[in-house]
């Protein structure tokens, strides 16, 4: 099982908002995940991101690794 930490997809038509999770890599993209270890809302002036680094290190740490697009969330979070 490939463990992977990325995007999943919520709020309203044209308005969505993140949630930062660790997921199995053949689960859907808003389907089955493990935990949630972080937020973000691109709506917001400037965009706002929540990433609970505890929970990011020991999952990193059983060996998932982040999409694209959440490594660079993660990398703007903690620089």
């Amino acid at each position: 099982m490939a463990l992977k930490i990325r995007l999943s997809r919520l709020g309203a038509k044209k308005k969505p908002y993140y949630r930062l999770v660790v997921a199995d890599s053949a689960a859907k993209r808003d389907g089955r995940f493990l935990d949630i270890i972080g937020f973000y809302d691109p709506n917001k002036n400037p965009a706002y991101i929540e990433i609970k680094k505890e929970l990011l290190d020991s999952w990193l740490a059983k060996g998932a690794r982040p999409t694209e697009t959440a490594a660079s969330l993660i990398k703007s979070k903690t620089s």
